[in-house]
């Protein structure tokens, strides 16, 4: 991934003066267009019409340049590590200083990028963040978790997360620190690929059949036959024992323990992880905690609807890591 950097000390004179300009002549194309439209004759027939008697595919019915515009600067700077003038934004998008600084201006009004103090760059504000929390679905699944999962952390003296499917990996929704003085967490917000967790390999496991084959495939568009026939084959042993358990996968030292949270159709949602670490100061046996873990993914099914099988105690690993 290429990325901008940012001109050290702040713009230069040249490019302070081309975004004047640029900000100076952001309304002049309305002006001009609104001109050619009072001059323009009506067309004989639609162009639609005129496109398709000529055999040729007419654009789409209604079209925003604007918001494209916008959607490719938030998408720009989302992919970027470093900060980027408007300036560079319109170099990497390939369109002209004009066209980007309106756009720019009105993302920086509504609070979608910001400038950090003392820097003329621009990058994304937590907003976009914000807007997903606020999503209805979201918000109720992290609601009802959140204070089952505070609970279940506490007694089990250990550090529990959220995850979801985004695509064909898992992004952490919820997380709550180990009360324990050395634990292990993974941030709100971290992205993993599905195939090499156990929270993505679970939460494959309980979804609908269509939507299993459509992940298997895309997934073996870049990830070799073996891994696939692999991912196969543990969705088929994780689903049959209603768990996902994995020792050093991730990290040394560190057990994986999953359990699906389900809905009235048996499908997940969401998955409740234990990353399970073993220390001199144990409280809880790795036996109990995983119980506790267990009677959490039970309660917060039951808050939607499903109804989630207890498994055979104590837990067994699923298996190795993918490729082992």
């Amino acid at each position: 991934m290429t990325t901008a950097k940012r001109p050290s000390g702040g713009k230069g004179a040249g490019e302070i003066g081309t975004e004047r300009q640029a900000a100076a002549l952001a309304d002049e194309p309305v002006a001009k267009s609104a001109k050619l439209k009072a001059a323009k004759p009506k067309a004989d027939k639609p162009k639609a019409a005129k496109a398709a008697a000529a055999g040729k595919v007419a654009r789409p019915a209604y079209s925003a340049p604007a918001l494209e515009k916008g959607l490719d600067v938030l998408e720009l700077l989302a992919s970027l590590s470093e900060g980027v003038t408007p300036s560079q934004i319109a170099q990497q998008l390939g369109r002209s200083l004009q066209e980007v600084y309106r756009v720019v201006v009105a993302l920086e009004r509504r609070g979608y990028i910001q400038r950090p103090p003392g820097e003329e760059s621009l990058v994304l504000s937590t907003k976009l963040h914000d807007l997903s929390y606020r999503y209805p679905p979201m918000r109720r699944l992290i609601d009802v978790a959140r204070p089952v999962i505070n609970r279940a952390s506490i007694e089990a003296y250990q550090a529990f997360h959220l995850a979801v499917l985004d695509g064909l990996s898992i992004r952490v929704v919820a997380q709550v620190d180990s009360p324990a003085p050395l634990g292990f967490r993974l941030r709100v917000g971290t992205q993993n690929p599905a195939i090499r967790t156990a929270s993505g390999r679970l939460l494959i496991a309980y979804q609908a059949p269509s939507m299993q084959e459509w992940l298997f495939e895309a997934i073996g568009q870049t990830a070799p036959k073996s891994e696939i026939d692999w991912l196969r084959k543990r969705v088929e042993v994780v689903r049959s024992v209603g768990y996902e358990m994995i020792v050093g996968e991730a990290l040394k030292g560190i057990t994986d323990i999953s359990f699906p949270i389900l809905d009235a159709e048996g499908h997940a949602p969401a998955v409740i992880t234990m990353p399970f670490l073993a220390s001199a100061t144990e409280k809880v046996p790795m036996d109990d905690a995983t119980r506790i873990l267990y009677e959490a993914a039970a309660s917060i099914t039951t808050l939607f609807g499903g109804h989630l099988a207890e498994p055979r105690f104590p837990l067994a690993n699923t298996g190795g890591p993918v490729g082992g």
